[in-house]
């Protein structure tokens, strides 16, 4: 595979704890893994059930009552001119600047938000081959299937430490154009695992069309530091995004919003 179609990134690392002595606590090493996706089995399951079950009652329901005659087949006027226009009367082609899809078709490194002034490198920064992303899952092997099911074309990471213990994570996943909207199904299966897990709707990334970031309450263990998290996603045209941040401090909103902001504007 060329380099500008490799698969990608692990997106929150490895789950790292601290040192087992309470009585002086250390900061978590790495960042907890993410949940996994969702079971396909039981989604398969549900959905034939459901199918079975919607199509009985609605046959039921459709054989009691009296026909509906169909309103009549209209043509509404077609958008484009029925002949070639001629030569030189062609509209202008869209400029880089006004064709947005065409920046995500280069160099997707290149649309990473930059690491912030002072901050480190930390871990991935550039492309990460599918497996390595996936591996950062509960489940690697459903997380593998769902992503190629959704034509995963590449993936672009960043990682960086700043200040003593915060470390932040911004993945770019490309998805090849199919039947269905591999960037938004990902962002949207994404938003239903932040939702369990903070027990909120998030907020909207005003913007985004459909972004929304979470901040969730510490999580504490005895003898170990504190443990702060927030995640942003959005997804744009054929690029999701999706952003970590982890700290031992409390992360202000503004923080998580405003580096979500900044990567939708490369975008």
């Amino acid at each position: 595979m060329n380099p500008e179609d490799e698969g990608a990134a692990g997106a929150a690392g490895d789950t790292g704890e601290a040192g087992p002595d309470a009585g002086t606590p250390e900061a978590p090493v790495a960042r907890p893994r993410r949940r996994a996706l969702r079971t396909v089995g039981l989604i398969a399951v549900a959905a034939v059930l459901g199918l079975v079950g919607g199509t009985a009652v609605g046959y039921r329901i459709q054989a009691d009552r009296d026909p509906t005659p169909l309103p009549a087949l209209n043509q509404v006027g077609l958008a484009y001119p029925a002949e070639p226009l001629p030569e030189g009367e062609e509209p202008e082609p869209l400029s880089a600047k006004e064709d947005l899809q065409s920046k995500a078709q280069g160099d997707l490194r290149k649309l990473l938000v930059p690491r912030p002034a002072g901050a480190k490198a930390d871990g991935e920064d550039g492309w990460v081959s599918l497996s390595t992303y996936v591996s950062d899952y509960t489940w690697p092997n459903e997380a593998l299937k769902f992503q190629l099911r959704q034509n995963i074309r590449r993936i672009a990471s960043r990682s960086w430490r700043s200040g003593e213990y915060r470390t932040v994570t911004v993945n770019l996943l490309q998805y090849r154009p199919g039947e269905q909207i591999g960037a938004l199904e990902f962002v949207e299966d994404q938003f239903s695992y932040a939702r369990d897990d903070s027990d909120t709707a998030g907020e909207e990334l005003k913007g985004s069309g459909n972004g929304r970031y979470f901040v969730y309450p510490v999580h504490r263990e005895a003898g170990f530091l504190d443990v702060y998290e927030a995640r942003a996603f959005a997804q744009r045209g054929d690029v999701a995004i999706e952003i970590f941040m982890f700290d031992t401090r409390k992360i202000a909103e503004k923080d998580i919003r405003s580096l979500a902001e900044k990567q939708l504007e490369r975008l």
